[in-house]
């Protein structure tokens, strides 16, 4: 669902990274009142694991098309809805700048499809209302909050990637492309993408679901009751969840399907594997040109050390690799770099 420049108006492009901005303060204002210095490697790790995460596409039977997963509702069940957003916006940037992959005016709009949806709306509409909910499910036992954590990873996912999927048609139409009517665009961006959530809500709530088995004090909002005590220590844990992101980031990467994801399937189709052409957009020429754009387009050229997840000019699987691997550290890195010089999570406490 990353967009590109050729999507958006520079005006459309200034509100949404105007939008994503105020998110950033209000989520940073908040995290400063934090105390938890536990968050700091599940902030690294679970930001990590997002970027290597999103690097496999899997594809969508019968449609010609794949989808990746966005992470919003994985990180807000487990740093909550202010730190899973900044740890998004890491990653969107960092995927941005250094591997081209989403355009650099098109990233604050980006953000929000992607981040400010899975973050907010599915925390405080669905993750914290469900886990919460005493009427549903009256007792606290682990099987209930198994089925809690299932349903509302499931419902998230396909919710939030519902909003984000119909944000992406919004923004191209208030950018006055003509080319993508309202009505098609809206027919093939909401199906798909709710086949793509559908299959992230289960990833995710099989993730959740083992970070409840080990850790369950982690999960935001979760109940921990004496029948649930910790099966792994949090720095066990952590280290589980960092080789899982090594696993995908340097190697379940290399099998990513080769179809284009929901966005670019709605905008070319991919009749060159026998499947419709949808909106049938040429690939090297569509939407709008600005000064903006070929001026973010530029930064990106500079910046971009290995464009498309791959060495450039290379077709070698090594450049997947590397950039599975060289991603993942980058994210965890710069999410705990912020962490400190905002001073969030300043409070010492003994990690067990």
């Amino acid at each position: 669902m990353h967009m590109a420049d050729a999507l958006l108006s520079p005006a459309v492009a200034a509100v949404m990274y105007a939008a994503s901005g105020t998110a950033a303060g209000i989520s940073i204002h908040q995290l400063k009142k934090e105390d938890d210095t536990s968050k700091l490697p599940t902030m690294a790790v679970t930001a990590a694991l997002v970027f290597a995460g999103q690097m496999i596409n899997y594809t969508i039977p019968g449609t010609g098309s794949s989808g990746h997963m966005c992470g919003g509702m994985m990180l807000t069940a487990l740093l909550g809805p202010q730190a899973g957003f900044l740890s998004m916006i890491v990653i969107l940037a960092i995927q941005c700048l250094f591997f081209a992959d989403g355009g650099l005016m098109a990233l604050g709009a980006n953000c929000w499809n992607m981040a400010f949806y899975g973050c907010f709306v599915g925390y405080f509409l669905i993750w914290r209302p469900l886990m919460q909910n005493k009427t549903l499910f009256k007792s606290n036992s682990k099987g209930a909050m198994r089925t809690k954590i299932i349903l509302a990873s499931i419902l998230g996912c396909v919710i939030t990637l519902q909003l984000g999927a119909f944000s992406v048609v919004l923004e191209t139409s208030l950018s006055g492309i003509t080319e993508l009517p309202f009505g098609a665009f809206v027919a093939l961006m909401q199906p798909i993408h709710l086949a793509i959530g559908l299959i992230e809500g289960i990833v995710t709530s099989a993730v959740l679901i083992f970070v409840y088995e080990s850790r369950p004090s982690l999960l935001k909002d979760v109940e921990v009751s004496p029948e649930n005590t910790s099966n792994h220590s949090l720095k066990t844990t952590i280290i589980i969840l960092a080789v899982v992101t090594l696993i995908v980031g340097g190697g379940l990467s290399l099998v990513a399907s080769s179809n284009p994801d929901g966005l670019e399937w709605a905008l070319f189709g991919n009749e060159e594997s026998g499947y419709s052409a949808n909106m049938g957009l040429d690939e090297e020429d569509f939407g709008i040109s600005s000064s903006v754009a070929d001026t973010a387009g530029s930064i990106q050229e500079t910046t971009a050390f290995l464009p498309d997840y791959a060495f450039s000019g290379s077709d070698s699987p090594a450049g997947t690799t590397v950039s599975g691997i060289a991603g993942s550290a980058i994210v965890a890195a710069v999410a705990v770099g912020i962490c400190f010089l905002g001073g969030f999570f300043r409070k010492k406490k003994q990690l067990t």
